[in-house]
């Protein structure tokens, strides 16, 4: 059933119908697909960057390149891992732009006396994992992408991106059990 630019949308319509209906110029679609995907893309984005503004920023440009190239994703990957890589590439360009720029933030998301001592600690030592270990962790753990979705996105073996998951939790708990010692 397809979507209609200025009707109802067809009840909970797929990502494949989305982006057939994007190729199509529906910008309903678009917009549907936006308000499906982005409060994940965010949360991926800030653990990113540990920056709200940046996250934002990437995220709209990652979906301003969606709209800009949906016309060549052919679906041979899924299509939310077509785009989490979209974002990811423009997290990536966003670090390099303050790189340049050599701005360095340290801004981090401030702490509120609700968050347990554990959540704080924890936040805290995923920062201090290497990019890509924290990459995988937070795909993983946080918003509970399968293995596969995660080694689509990364464009790395599965078995690889298993390693890493593992070892972010190795370094996870060594950095957790030495603050409780």
């Amino acid at each position: 059933m397809p979507l209609h630019l200025a009707g109802s949308l067809a009840d909970n319509p797929t990502d494949a119908q989305l982006s057939s209906e994007c190729k199509q110029g529906n910008l309903r679609a678009f917009e549907v697909l936006y308000q499906r995907q982005s409060p994940r893309m965010k949360s991926l984005a800030l653990r990113m960057l540990r920056n709200r503004s940046d996250a934002e920023d990437a995220v709209q440009e990652a979906f301003l390149k969606v709209y800009r190239a949906i016309a060549s994703y052919d679906g041979s990957a899924e299509f939310s891992s077509w785009i989490y890589r979209i974002l990811i590439n423009c997290c990536y360009d966003q670090m390099r732009k303050k790189q340049r720029s050599s701005e360095v933030s340290l801004v981090t998301e401030p702490a509120t006396e609700s968050k347990l001592p554990l959540k704080i600690a924890l936040d805290r030592a995923i920062t201090k994992l290497n990019e890509r270990l924290r990459l995988v962790f937070v795909l993983f753990e946080v918003e509970g992408l399968k293995h596969s979705e995660i080694a689509a996105i990364l464009q790395a073996p599965e078995g690889t991106c298993r390693s890493w998951l593992f070892e972010a939790k190795r370094e996870l708990k060594g950095m957790l059990t030495e603050k409780s010692r």
